[in-house]
């Protein structure tokens, strides 16, 4: 796992060259909300689109519910292909909603389907312990976590919300005038 002064030797190294893709290897930012996860993976995919690689970003929540339209409409195995042809594929803020059983299975697929095919990059505000809270299957979790966390980088943001520094910086200057 990696925090604090190890984070910005990773992300010059390896991350921001793009390495982790040509490894087909994940990349997982734990942390609280406003840690800047968002911010370093919109940063990470614009770099891999850069050089050249495939990449999408989506919300965890987006791509359930279109994984979910998917299935009603028999277009499953398409959209899974397509999620699956991604050099890179970003999923934004797991663990903020909770999913159905149906939407959790229809990730793990997606993600199953990737493996050593792909790099992921997930951003999530839930310790690993915690995912049950979103897919509600321990066994599928560990199954899944066995598979992502096989040579990722795991990056625990612990540092304090940006949002919030700004926020009180903001309220002290304020205060002043």
């Amino acid at each position: 796992m990696i925090t604090g002064g190890q984070f910005s030797v990773v992300i010059r190294r390896q991350l921001t060259e793009c390495e982790y893709i040509r490894e087909h290897r994940n990349v997982i930012f734990l942390g609280r909300s406003g840690t800047g996860k968002t911010h370093l993976t919109t940063a990470l995919g614009i770099e891999a689109c850069r050089n050249n690689y495939r990449s999408k970003f989506v919300s965890c929540y987006g791509l359930v519910n279109e994984l979910i339209e998917a299935r009603q409409e028999k277009d499953l195995q398409r959209i899974i292909g397509r999620y699956a042809r991604y050099d890179l594929l970003i999923l934004d803020e797991l663990g903020y909603i909770p999913f159905s059983k149906e939407g959790g299975e229809l990730l793990f697929q997606v993600l199953a389907e990737r493996q050593e095919k792909g790099s992921v990059i997930i951003t999530t505000n839930l310790g690993f312990a915690d995912w049950t809270q979103v897919f509600g299957d321990p066994v599928m979790i560990a199954a899944l976590l066995d598979r992502l966390t096989h040579k990722a980088h795991i990056i625990n943001c612990q540092w304090d919300s940006f949002r919030l520094k700004e926020s009180l910086k903001g309220q002290q200057h304020n205060k002043g005038k």
